[in-house]
């Protein structure tokens, strides 16, 4: 019934004026600063760690933006997933080099975790006349979970890939000429993670990117979301040249090494409730 109500809430917000909506993401970020304690720690954990050079009360002013932000883009899932599509279209901005989409060449697309990555994906799959795909973990609520892949299928022909449909399914479909939307850039776990340097820190990471781009004999396309008054800017960049190569450690800190380029220009909607640092290597003491 609590999410059933949710959802509501969410069509209703999907009807106001974006800058009514935004207003109440910054008191509900505030409110989660202040109440989410452990979270709260863990993004002040990742900032000190990633950022030793800023001072305290810079650090706690980009943890702030951080909370502001995600609670603004979770709220904002209402008007992507439930406002008119002339709304949609009108909020959201596809620039950069939208011709790295085009065709139907093999692609991956990195896409890091920014609080505008339902945007991002959005964007692509109503203005850009492809199938495009991604990978999707079940959530434990059904109504939630229900709501979720509605909102991720709206537009386009998406398709969603879960645990069951395996590696050769997803590299059949890349090479087939179906962009990859993936989100490579988190602590999945020790067993298939390599340690590779993140902001100088070393950090349990999936080699993916390098993997699917490398078995599905695809270029690699860098897409940046971020959130503005108007909605959403959605980067395309360059495909990356001579990506991947044989060797998947040093492609893996590649992506770390350009991915905090891409942060630094907007510190504060990166995910940094994230655990980024829960694994660490063997004698290496935790850091939450």
């Amino acid at each position: 019934m609590l999410s059933q109500f949710g959802i509501l809430v969410m069509h209703l917000l999907g009807r106001l004026p974006l800058s009514w909506v935004r207003a109440l993401g910054f008191v509900l970020g505030c409110v989660l600063y202040v109440l989410v304690v452990p979270r709260r720690r863990v993004a002040l954990t990742n900032l000190r760690l990633c950022f030793p050079d800023r001072s305290a009360q810079q650090i706690r002013a980009i943890a702030i933006g951080t909370f502001v932000h995600f609670a603004q883009a979770w709220l904002d899932r209402g008007w992507l997933w439930h406002g008119s599509p002339a709304v949609v279209r009108r909020r959201l901005t596809l620039s950069g080099a939208v011709s790295e989409l085009q065709g139907d060449a093999p692609t991956v697309i990195f896409s890091p975790h920014f609080v505008g990555l339902d945007a991002g994906w959005t964007v692509l799959t109503q203005q850009l006349p492809r199938q495009f795909t991604t990978i999707y973990t079940n959530q434990a609520n059904k109504v939630i979970d229900s709501w979720i892949l509605e909102g991720r299928q709206r537009f386009g022909s998406a398709r969603l890939f879960g645990r069951v449909d395996g590696v050769k399914t997803i590299v059949a479909t890349l090479r087939a000429g179906a962009p990859l939307y993936l989100l490579p850039d988190m602590n999945f776990g020790p067993e298939e993670s390599i340690f590779v340097p993140f902001y100088g820190v070393s950090a349990a990471t999936v080699p993916s990117l390098s993997r699917f781009a490398r078995l599905g004999r695809a270029k690699v396309v860098p897409v940046v979301t971020r959130m503005t008054r108007q909605g959403y800017e959605v980067q395309i960049m360059p495909s990356w040249q001579g990506f991947p190569t044989d060797d998947v450690v040093a492609d893996t800190a590649l992506m770390n090494q350009r991915l905090q380029s891409y942060i630094d220009a907007m510190p504060d909607q990166y995910f940094w409730v994230h655990k980024r640092f829960k694994d660490r290597p063997p004698g290496v003491p935790s850091v939450y």
